[in-house]
């Protein structure tokens, strides 16, 4: 198929709609697949780290929600990108639609961070540059949200929360490198190290598994909360009229 095409028509509101239900099952379904075999083969198969016993486990939640809290707010930055230079709407609803879940991921991230904290640090929050980036990070997705629901014209809104999302992008390559950049109490990189791993298979694959399922439940929150935002946004165009039409 012609790739133009193909973009113009997942761009298409209604086609997007109809696609992302059918979709919408199979995506949640596999999701719930893997979240259930990620957590058995971490919380139950995976053996105990010989230097953090038990509570290492945490990992198979916090790694994951801290990986999806920079790459949804890539994301928001990029579809955001877009919709500001070729005014594509259904890449407008997509940046925003994005905000809500990359910060309950990032929330998530700093939760388990401090319930992982508190044994390996004997605290539960130092001003470290990781914590602190990453806090940073849930303040531009809550500062996105604020500034969309201000602003009563949703095409205005979603130009100014774009700009907003690319000022912010600043902070992502900041919380990725900073535990190489400064001295700080977390710990290095671990899965990136190909070249002397520093975790093991058996800790990794469901690690992995965890990682894949997480990135599912975006997609299919966000094909979720898209549909919701497109039925506003377009509830007087004809496509959804016909659509109320065949519900009824």
């Amino acid at each position: 198929m012609d790739i133009k095409l193909l973009y113009h028509k997942f761009s298409s509101p209604p086609y997007f709609y109809r696609i992302a239900g059918l979709w919408l099952p199979y995506i949640m379904g596999l999701f719930v697949t893997l979240f259930i075999a990620g957590l058995y083969g971490g919380l139950i198969m995976a053996p105990t780290d010989y230097e953090q016993g038990e509570a290492y486990r945490i990992i198979y939640v916090h790694v994951p929600a801290a990986w999806m809290s920079l790459f949804i707010y890539m994301v928001m930055a990029i579809t955001g990108a877009i919709g500001l230079i070729w005014r594509l709407k259904l890449a407008e609803i997509v940046s925003i639609s994005s905000a809500p879940i990359g910060a309950s991921f990032t929330f998530l991230t700093l939760v388990t961070g401090s319930f992982w904290g508190k044994p390996m640090w004997n605290t539960w929050w130092v001003w470290d540059a990781r914590l602190t980036s990453e806090l940073l990070l849930l303040f531009l997705y809550l500062g996105v949200i604020a500034l969309y629901n201000a602003i009563e014209d949703k095409r205005t809104a979603a130009r100014a929360v774009a700009i907003l999302a690319l000022v912010g992008v600043v902070n992502i390559p900041i919380i990725h490198y900073s535990v190489e950049w400064w001295n700080t109490l977390h710990q290095g990189p671990t899965i990136t190290k190909f070249d002397t791993p520093s975790i093991h298979l058996s800790m990794l694959i469901p690690l992995l598994i965890m990682a894949v399922a997480f990135k599912l439940f975006y997609i299919g929150s966000l094909f979720m909360r898209v549909r919701t935002e497109l039925l506003k946004r377009e509830q007087k165009s004809r496509w959804v009229s016909e659509l109320l039409k065949i519900k009824k």
